[in-house]
């Protein structure tokens, strides 16, 4: 999952950045006549005459810019993309044709996506599920009972993890078994985003153990879990705040049941009055929200609109228009950027925090815009 990096601009679906061959291809102006000759007998049974995709995530051509549809292209012949049929393609036609061909859908009317559909909120669906935590972990995920973690501010990507190791029993049955099964992977992700958003309450010192003396028992820790308990990154647990009787239950684990080889290096020479006074330390830490689950979405598309909204120019860049795009060929051309899967290193860098849900919502955003 996710660690949903606010300072980063999402450059979505769509998204490329061209090579400078590519761009310079793409300068030589296309004969749009021609190129209907080719959209004719290469591209209409997936794209249509009309620039519209024939069936969901065949991505929308009409109106798109001439240059992005010639790196495009260019792409998919250098094999930085993957698509059997596109690459046939595009290592049969001519570079005259290529620009022919985006020069023909180019000139095509912008094509209406799914104006007026929708736009789930990652952050209003996981509330609604997370109602059925409240019982235990409390409704702002901070928990008032002694041995039940809380999860407000926890990191989302750790969440869901450690929800799935409950259901495939690497983790031991737990109550909230039951009401997690039926979880699909995107509900988990829903109320990791919503528990993440929320402010851990601050706990007072604890019955048992010594916070002072828990404090220089926790150097190693921090490497990983962030100082003072505050964790950075998105799969790794946060423990500022955290129930102490939960703490200490979970690393005397380590010592005993619980297969991590780190975790179990880290444990293994503590005593039991060590781990009380390591989870009296971490108790006691003032903790923070990992993520801004309300103002995500508006967030994320703020900063895509930089580079993609209408009339923004780079010369360094080939940058399609994403407005009324089919949302469907935007989530799998983000996730395959974020997975690795098409060639662009800085898209990798760029998409590699976020989860499917959040993706499904922009991607949802964006395909309601109207095409310009």
């Amino acid at each position: 999952m996710i660690r949903l990096m606010l300072g980063l601009a999402l450059a979505l679906a769509l998204i490329g950045c061209s090579q400078e061959d590519a761009a310079k291809k793409s300068a030589a102006p296309g004969d749009a006549t021609a190129g209907k000759t080719v959209a004719d007998r290469e591209c209409k049974g997936c794209h249509g005459l009309d620039g519209k995709g024939t069936i969901p995530a065949i991505p929308t051509l009409a109106g798109q810019t001439e240059r992005y549809l010639v790196a495009s292209l260019a792409e998919y012949r250098d094999g930085k993309r993957s698509h059997a049929a596109l690459r046939d393609i595009s290592t049969r036609l001519s570079d005259a044709d290529v620009r022919n061909v985006a020069a023909y859908y180019a000139g095509l009317a912008p094509v209406a996506g799914d104006a007026g559909a929708p736009v789930p909120s990652p952050y209003e669906s996981g509330r609604k599920t997370a109602a059925q935590c409240a019982s235990c972990h409390g409704e702002d995920g901070n928990s008032k009972t002694a041995g039940t973690p809380s999860v407000a501010g926890q990191q989302p990507g750790y969440f869901v993890t450690a929800i799935r190791e409950y259901l495939t029993g690497a983790r031991p049955t737990a109550p909230m078994h039951m009401l997690v099964r039926d979880m699909g992977r995107l509900d988990l992700e829903n109320v990791a985003l919503y528990f993440a958003s929320q402010t851990p309450a601050q706990r007072s010192a604890p019955p048992a153990g010594d916070p002072a003396a828990g404090e220089p028992l926790t150097a190693v820790c921090g490497g990983c879990h962030g100082f003072r308990g505050v964790s950075e990154d998105t799969a790794t647990p946060g423990l500022a705040g955290q129930d102490p009787q939960y703490l200490a239950t979970v690393i005397q684990s380590y010592r005993a049941t619980r297969k991590h080889e780190a975790m179990q290096r880290a444990v293994a020479a503590l005593s039991d009055k060590d781990i009380a006074n390591i989870a009296a330390f971490y108790a006691v830490q003032k903790s923070r929200p990992a993520e801004n689950g309300q103002r995500l979405i508006e967030d994320l598309t703020g900063k895509c609109n930089r580079c993609h909204s209408p009339g923004v120019e780079n010369p360094a860049m080939a940058i399609p228009k994403i407005n009324g795009q089919d949302k469907n060929y935007l989530m799998m051309a983000l996730r395959a950027y974020r997975d690795d899967r098409r060639e662009s290193s800085v898209m990798h860098r760029m998409s590699l925090p976020y989860s499917d849900t959040v993706i499904d919502s922009i991607a949802s955003f964006y395909a309601n815009q109207p095409p310009k």
